[in-house]
């Protein structure tokens, strides 16, 4: 075991809102970049719906998220006991993301074999170790795409990770070819983790990462990976659309495998290149139609 010391409680932020605002009030905490949205019945037997969720542990994470609320929607913070929650670490395996990529939390110790890439992971209060099957196919495409242009001597070669976690995509990157890794995340403990974890990688000097917002990201990217949910994909749509490089890559994932057509038609003027599905989940790869003077196939590539 690590010698890592978790929060003795976790800050939910908790909105309360009549029955008829439920979608829009949750459409609006997804639009922050929240990770889940679980609706209950308040305790008290009070009327309307709480819907629960983490903006983050920080006062000001907090006060941007309760900016964005209508002025008649209640709010508030409620500590969460992590007692429980940190049980799951003694059954937490590593997970191969492919034949030779693994992520390994901070505190198992194993050997993961020769010419086999290692990624250590220490979530602290952040989300996710990778093993989610939209991580895994985010890693698998965005790995794919940085060997393609590393094998044909780009350089350099930037990143863009939206909504970063644990920094685990950032470090797949950094480690497969990537010189430069802006990572972002809304929730304070996300960006301590990903610095703590590209530390722990050894891959610290070419990932920045911080609580900007993705519209207020100037430049453009050689690859912007986006492993979000579809509802955030929607309206983030124009900014990760203007941040690809005119030879970009996008590759979004956190969508439905069944139902992300609206999320690709969002995206336009990309178009589709590649799409793999794993557990009813799926990534999407996209780039700009004239891209090397060739446009992209029209229904795109399909694998499961």
């Amino acid at each position: 075991m690590s010698d890592h010391a978790s929060p003795a409680s976790i800050r939910a932020f908790v909105v309360t809102v009549e029955t008829d605002h439920v979608d829009l009030a949750s459409d609006r905490l997804w639009q922050l970049g929240v990770r889940a949205v679980e609706e209950r019945s308040p305790a008290d037997g009070g009327a309307g719906i709480e819907l629960w969720t983490s903006v983050g542990q920080d006062d000001d994470a907090i006060a941007r998220a309760a900016a964005r609320l209508e002025p008649d929607w209640a709010w508030r913070v409620v500590d969460v006991p992590t007692t429980f929650s940190e049980t799951w670490r003694a059954h937490v395996e590593p997970s191969r993301l492919a034949d030779d990529l693994v992520i390994v939390p901070e505190w198992i110790k194993i050997d993961v074999g020769a010419d086999v890439t290692r990624v250590v992971i220490e979530p602290g209060g952040a989300f996710g170790l990778g093993d989610h099957p939209t991580s895994q196919l985010s890693a698998s495409a965005l790995r794919s795409e940085l060997r393609h242009r590393v094998d044909r001597g780009d350089t350099p070669i930037s990143v863009l990770d939206v909504g970063c976690g644990t920094g685990v995509l950032s470090i797949v990157a950094a480690l497969s070819g990537a010189t430069s890794v802006r990572a972002i995340d809304i929730a304070a403990e996300a960006v301590a983790a990903t610095a703590a974890n590209a530390a722990l990688n050894d891959v610290a000097d070419r990932i920045e990462v911080d609580d900007v917002l993705v519209h207020q990201i100037g430049g453009t990217y050689d690859v912007v990976v986006a492993n979000i949910l579809a509802p955030v994909v929607i309206a983030s749509a124009a900014d990760l659309t203007r941040l690809i490089g005119a030879d970009g890559t996008l590759i979004i994932s956190g969508i439905l495998a069944d139902a992300h057509e609206h999320v690709v038609a969002a995206l336009a003027p990309l178009e589709v290149v590649e799409t793999t599905t794993q557990e009813g989940w799926a990534a999407v790869v996209l780039r700009r139609a004239d891209r090397h003077g060739m446009p992209a196939p029209p229904n795109g590539l399909s694998r499961s």
